[in-house]
C-alpha cells in the first residue's frame, strides 16, 4: 500500500477542520440556547431594604 500524497493529507486535515468550525459555529451561533442567561435586573430582592436610620445628635 503506497501511502498518500502530502497534498491529499493537507486538503483533508483542512477539510476536517473546515468541518469542525462549521458545526461549532452553527451550534453556537445559529442554534443558541431557548433559556435567556440570568442577570442581577431580572431577580427580585428578597427582603425589602431597611431605611437608613439616623444618628441622633445626643449620643455623640
Amino acid at each position: 500500500m503506497n501511502p498518500l500524497p502530502d497534498r491529499t493529507v493537507i486538503i483533508g486535515i483542512l477539510a476536517t477542520l473546515g468541518l469542525v468550525f462549521a458545526l461549532v459555529f452553527w451550534y453556537v451561533r445559529l442554534a443558541p440556547s431557548t433559556e435567556p442567561p440570568m442577570l442581577w435586573k431580572e431577580q427580585p430582592a428578597l427582603e425589602r431594604p431597611k431605611p437608613l436610620q439616623a444618628r441622633p445628635a445626643d449620643l455623640i
